[in-house]
C-alpha cells in the first residue's frame, strides 16, 4: 500500500468502530477463553501499552513494525511483539507509555510519533498484564536505533500483512501446554501468535473494511 493512500484513509480508520474481542479471538489459541472485565479487575493486572507503528520505506510503501524481544529469564523472552512496555508512574496516560517505550526501544523521537487510534485491551494471563495497543504513524522513513531490549526489527509490508497468505497455524510448546495447535500470522518468515497476533487481528479487521 502506497504511503500517500495510507495517509488518506487514516481519518476513516480512526473513526471506525473496533472489532473488539470478536476480532481478536479470530487469532486466539483455542485453549484461551475470553475474560470478563470483572474477572480481570479481580486479578489486578499490571498495565502496559504498545504501539503499532506505520511508516513509509524508501519506495514509499507502507510498513508496520514488529520486534523480536531480546532473550532473558522471563515470560516474554524472545517473543515477537510491538514496541511498548509497562506503565510507569511518570507517564500521564497509557498513550504516553506507548510513545515513551517506543522512543526507548527503537530510537524514534517522541515528537515524530502521531497516534491516531486506541485499540481494544488485551489481557495476558501468563504475565498478568492488561495491554492497551495504539495505532500511530511516522511521516517519513525512519532510522531505527535498537536498545538492549530488542534483538531484531521486523519491518512488515502492510500489503503483505493484509493478504490472506499470511494467516496460518502452527504447533508450539510453552510452559503451560505441549504441542498446542495455534492460529498465527507468518510475517517475514516469523511466526506471530498469542497476544500480538490477537492485536494484529483486530488491526487487520479495521483495514479490511476500507
Amino acid at each position: 500500500m502506497e504511503f500517500e493512500f495510507f495517509k488518506s484513509i487514516i481519518s476513516e480508520i480512526s473513526s471506525r468502530n473496533l472489532g473488539g474481542i470478536d476480532a481478536q479471538f479470530k487469532l486466539a489459541p483455542k485453549i484461551r477463553q475470553p475474560y470478563s472485565e470483572e474477572l480481570i479487575k479481580l486479578k489486578n493486572p499490571k498495565k502496559a501499552a504498545v504501539l503499532a507503528l506505520f511508516y513509509p520505506d524508501k519506495f514509499n510503501e507502507t510498513h508496520i513494525l514488529l520486534t523480536k524481544r531480546a532473550s532473558y529469564n522471563g515470560t516474554h523472552s524472545a517473543q515477537i511483539s510491538f514496541p511498548g512496555g509497562k506503565y510507569d508512574k511518570q507517564d500521564i496516560t497509557l498513550k504516553n507509555t506507548a510513545i515513551r517505550e517506543t522512543n526507548e526501544e527503537i530510537g524514534i523521537a517522541v515528537n515524530d510519533i502521531v497516534v491516531f487510534k486506541e485499540m481494544t485491551n488485551v489481557f495476558i494471563p501468563p504475565s498478568n498484564f492488561l495491554v492497551t495497543p495504539y495505532l500511530a504513524y511516522l511521516k517519513e522513513e525512519p532510522s531505527f536505533v535498537k536498545n538492549h531490549e530488542v534483538e531484531t526489527l521486523i519491518e512488515v509490508s502492510l500489503t503483505n500483512f493484509l493478504s490472506e497468505t499470511c494467516i496460518s497455524s502452527t504447533i508450539i510448546t510453552t510452559s503451560y501446554a505441549k504441542e498446542m495447535h495455534v492460529p498465527c500470522f507468518k510475517l517475514n518468515d516469523y511466526i506471530v501468535w498469542g497476544a500480538t497476533a490477537m492485536m494484529l487481528s483486530e488491526i487487520r479487521d479495521l483495514f479490511k473494511k476500507i
